[in-house]
């Protein structure tokens, strides 16, 4: 999107009311004086001489937070990022709950390369509030989007990102960050301008954003047209296959996965996707693909806890347990992995085992049950396969 957007709309806004720390007007006349002058040399666009005075008046009034808004915004727009920065922390040292200043900071840094900084100051301006301005809150959706493409959260980029899309925002930069983010690409490795790449990752970012904004059959219909043109693109078939999955199309969304296993055999997560849509519909065709991720990467517990859970499923729970206990010291804090291994000690006679497993799950259960936002788990482990996958995904690009 435009991102400079941000500095022709800064001027328009003023310190949040009970945001920031409120000074009472200056008793003496020389920093009313001077303050005043700022003001008016800022409405006129003498940004130069207005940020000197601002600054003669802080360096008179420290505490002045509007006058730190004042010369943040004002340095934000004349491009002094790091001066930007800076007046921004001395405002949020005044104000800190000001959500506002922080986001105002995380641009700045954003703009200073510094990224890890500004992911953080960006996403607790979110959390703390944004003041109601539409055009401020996309840019700051647009930046954390970006900036978590670049750290390599695909999964979490997509959702700013995404609602930018429902929002009805529309632009090339957009898109083409949405398409990114599906295909697990940073921006730093995204294909050429004006490549076969290049289209093929900006029209999976329209389809998304098309479904973003609830055009389902317009999505689906741009996904089918990419899939026919470009058949062998890595990746794609893939992309198109979770999308479906998304819709809960589970038999179109295999048949993508396997033609994305036909280009490239080893596609390490093509064959969990399957494995895992298969669990407890047809796990014996599940079993097969989880044999083949253990044995491509062994080192990878989610494939092994995957396996287990579709070797109870198939009724071959001494087989199992050893796969299951791979995922046990992988994942010791998770209620799913002890439900499955009781079901597998019990299949197999081992009481005592089992009664210790279904111990630490109802344990483990209760925890999660008091964490906002953490998913609760049932008698039965319906639905797991599905919530480990979406771990995996998180920590891998596809393959």
């Amino acid at each position: 999107m435009g991102l400079c957007a941000v500095s022709a709309l800064i001027f328009l806004i003023v310190c949040e009311p009970g945001g920031a720390a409120q000074t009472k007007k200056a008793g003496g006349g020389n920093f009313d004086q001077i303050a005043k002058q700022a003001a008016e040399a800022s409405g006129q666009n003498r940004l130069e001489e207005a940020a000197k005075l601002y600054r003669q008046a802080l360096g008179m009034r420290p505490q002045w937070a509007e006058g730190w808004w004042s010369l943040g915004t004002l340095e934000y727009d004349r491009d002094n990022y790091a001066e930007a920065a800076r007046a921004f922390r001395k405002l949020i040292a005044l104000a800190p709950k000001n959500g506002t200043a922080r986001v105002m900071l995380g641009l700045s840094e954003f703009e200073l390369g510094q990224d890890e900084a500004a992911l953080k100051h960006i996403q607790e301006g979110d959390a703390l509030g944004v003041m109601n301005n539409t055009q401020l809150r996309q840019v700051a959706l647009y930046h954390e989007g970006v900036l978590l493409l670049r750290a390599g959260k695909y999964g979490a980029a997509a959702k700013p990102l995404k609602a930018l899309c429902e929002a009805g925002v529309q632009n090339k930069d957009l898109v083409q960050s949405v398409g990114l983010a599906v295909f697990g690409l940073k921006p730093s490795a995204a294909p050429p301008e004006g490549s076969p790449g290049q289209q093929v990752v900006f029209r999976a970012g329209q389809a998304e954003c098309l479904e973003a904004q609830k055009q389902t059959d317009s999505a689906r219909n741009e996904y089918q047209s990419l899939v026919a043109e470009y058949p062998e693109y890595p990746n794609l078939h893939y992309v198109y296959g979770r999308f479906l999955l998304e819709l809960h199309e589970t038999d179109g969304a295999v048949e993508q996965f396997k033609a994305e296993l036909k280009r490239n055999p080893q596609h390490l997560n093509a064959m969990l996707e399957i494995a895992a849509v298969r669990y407890r519909s047809d796990s014996a065709d599940g079993v097969k693909y989880a044999r083949q991720a253990v044995a491509l990467a062994p080192k990878v517990p989610f494939a092994h806890y995957l396996l287990g859970l579709l070797l109870v499923d198939t009724g071959e729970a001494a087989e199992a347990l050893p796969e299951l206990e791979v995922a046990r010291k992988a994942y010791p804090n998770e209620p799913s992995v002890y439900f499955a291994l009781g079901t597998a000690y019990a299949r197999t006679g081992k009481r005592a085992e089992a009664a210790q497993a279904r111990a630490t799950f109802l344990r483990l259960n209760a925890l999660k049950a008091k964490q906002p936002g953490e998913t609760v788990y049932g008698e039965q482990p319906s639905g797991l396969a599905e919530d480990k996958l979406q771990q995996q995904r998180k920590k891998s690009q596809p393959q």
